[in-house]
Protein backbone atom coordinates (compact mmCIF):
# COMPACT_ATOMS: atom_id res chain seq x y z
CA UNK A 1 0.00 0.00 0.00
CA UNK A 2 1.06 3.46 -0.92
CA UNK A 3 -0.07 6.76 0.56
CA UNK A 4 0.79 10.52 -0.82
CA UNK A 5 -1.65 12.77 0.72
CA UNK A 6 -0.48 16.46 1.78
CA UNK A 7 -3.10 18.44 3.63
CA UNK A 8 -1.81 22.01 4.57
CA UNK A 9 -4.09 25.24 5.83
CA UNK A 10 -2.21 28.72 5.31
CA UNK A 11 -1.83 32.08 3.54
CA UNK A 12 -0.61 32.59 0.11
CA UNK A 13 2.74 34.28 0.00
CA UNK A 14 2.77 35.45 -3.79
CA UNK A 15 0.34 36.30 -6.00
CA UNK A 16 -0.59 33.23 -8.73
CA UNK A 17 2.55 32.61 -11.14
CA UNK A 18 0.13 30.95 -14.46
CA UNK A 19 1.99 29.77 -17.81
CA UNK A 20 -0.54 28.65 -20.76
CA UNK A 21 0.97 26.13 -22.83
CA UNK A 22 0.38 25.88 -27.00
CA UNK A 23 -0.96 22.75 -25.53
CA UNK A 24 -3.94 24.45 -24.12
CA UNK A 25 -2.39 23.13 -20.22
CA UNK A 26 -2.82 25.68 -17.94
CA UNK A 27 -0.32 25.77 -14.69
CA UNK A 28 -0.47 28.00 -11.57
CA UNK A 29 2.41 28.08 -9.03
CA UNK A 30 1.51 29.51 -5.54
CA UNK A 31 3.23 29.67 -2.07
CA UNK A 32 2.22 28.68 0.65
CA UNK A 33 2.93 30.22 4.49
CA UNK A 34 1.87 27.80 7.25
CA UNK A 35 2.24 28.35 11.01
CA UNK A 36 3.51 25.79 13.57
CA UNK A 37 1.16 26.27 16.42
CA UNK A 38 4.23 24.59 18.64
CA UNK A 39 6.79 27.02 16.83
CA UNK A 40 8.56 29.29 19.59
CA UNK A 41 9.61 31.76 16.39
CA UNK A 42 7.35 33.61 14.17
CA UNK A 43 8.66 32.07 10.85
CA UNK A 44 6.32 30.09 8.70
CA UNK A 45 7.11 27.17 7.18
CA UNK A 46 7.39 27.29 3.70
CA UNK A 47 5.14 25.08 0.64
CA UNK A 48 5.53 25.77 -2.91
CA UNK A 49 2.43 24.37 -4.87
CA UNK A 50 1.83 23.44 -8.10
CA UNK A 51 -1.94 23.67 -10.12
CA UNK A 52 -3.12 22.45 -13.06
CA UNK A 53 -6.00 22.76 -16.20
CA UNK A 54 -9.36 23.76 -14.12
CA UNK A 55 -7.84 24.35 -10.55
CA UNK A 56 -4.71 26.47 -12.39
CA UNK A 57 -7.14 28.66 -13.77
CA UNK A 58 -9.52 28.74 -10.66
CA UNK A 59 -6.29 30.07 -8.56
CA UNK A 60 -5.38 32.50 -10.97
CA UNK A 61 -9.13 34.16 -10.19
CA UNK A 62 -9.78 33.74 -7.05
CA UNK A 63 -6.16 33.28 -5.46
CA UNK A 64 -4.38 36.61 -3.96
CA UNK A 65 -1.30 36.96 -1.61
CA UNK A 66 -2.52 36.83 1.97
CA UNK A 67 -5.30 34.76 1.18
CA UNK A 68 -6.01 31.89 3.49
CA UNK A 69 -6.50 28.74 2.00
CA UNK A 70 -6.40 25.23 2.62
CA UNK A 71 -5.29 22.77 0.19
CA UNK A 72 -4.89 18.81 -0.13
CA UNK A 73 -2.55 16.99 -2.74
CA UNK A 74 0.38 15.16 -3.38
CA UNK A 75 4.19 15.36 -2.38
CA UNK A 76 6.54 15.41 -5.57
CA UNK A 77 10.15 16.08 -6.28
CA UNK A 78 10.77 17.92 -8.85
CA UNK A 79 14.60 17.11 -10.18
CA UNK A 80 16.82 18.73 -12.58
CA UNK A 81 20.61 19.37 -13.68
CA UNK A 82 21.57 22.84 -13.12
CA UNK A 83 23.44 24.49 -16.33
CA UNK A 84 26.33 26.36 -14.60
CA UNK A 85 27.47 23.54 -12.10
CA UNK A 86 25.98 20.39 -13.79
CA UNK A 87 24.91 19.10 -10.50
CA UNK A 88 21.80 17.33 -9.57
CA UNK A 89 18.98 19.19 -7.65
CA UNK A 90 15.33 18.93 -6.32
CA UNK A 91 12.86 20.55 -4.75
CA UNK A 92 10.00 19.72 -3.14
CA UNK A 93 6.43 20.39 -4.27
CA UNK A 94 3.02 19.98 -3.40
CA UNK A 95 0.83 18.87 -6.60
CA UNK A 96 -2.41 20.37 -5.18
CA UNK A 97 -5.72 18.20 -5.82
CA UNK A 98 -7.96 20.02 -4.24
CA UNK A 99 -7.91 24.36 -3.53
CA UNK A 100 -10.31 25.69 -0.62
CA UNK A 101 -10.45 29.50 -0.21
CA UNK A 102 -10.50 30.27 3.96
CA UNK A 103 -11.59 32.77 5.79
CA UNK A 104 -13.86 35.51 4.07
CA UNK A 105 -13.97 36.26 0.59
CA UNK A 106 -13.73 39.63 1.88
CA UNK A 107 -14.46 38.36 5.24
CA UNK A 108 -18.46 37.67 4.70
CA UNK A 109 -18.52 34.90 1.78
CA UNK A 110 -18.91 31.06 1.87
CA UNK A 111 -15.90 29.19 1.20
CA UNK A 112 -15.15 28.40 -2.47
CA UNK A 113 -14.15 25.17 -3.81
CA UNK A 114 -11.77 24.12 -6.72
CA UNK A 115 -13.63 21.14 -6.86
CA UNK A 116 -17.24 21.98 -6.25
CA UNK A 117 -18.62 18.56 -6.59
CA UNK A 118 -16.15 16.74 -4.12
CA UNK A 119 -17.43 17.34 -0.30
CA UNK A 120 -14.24 15.65 1.24
CA UNK A 121 -11.30 17.64 2.39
Amino acid sequence: MSLNVVTLVGRIGTDPDVKYFESGSVKCRLTLAVNRPTSRTDQPDWFNLELWGRDAEFAANYVRKGRLVGVKGALKLDTWVDRNTGANRSSPVIKVDRLELLGAKRDSEAPMSANPGNDEF
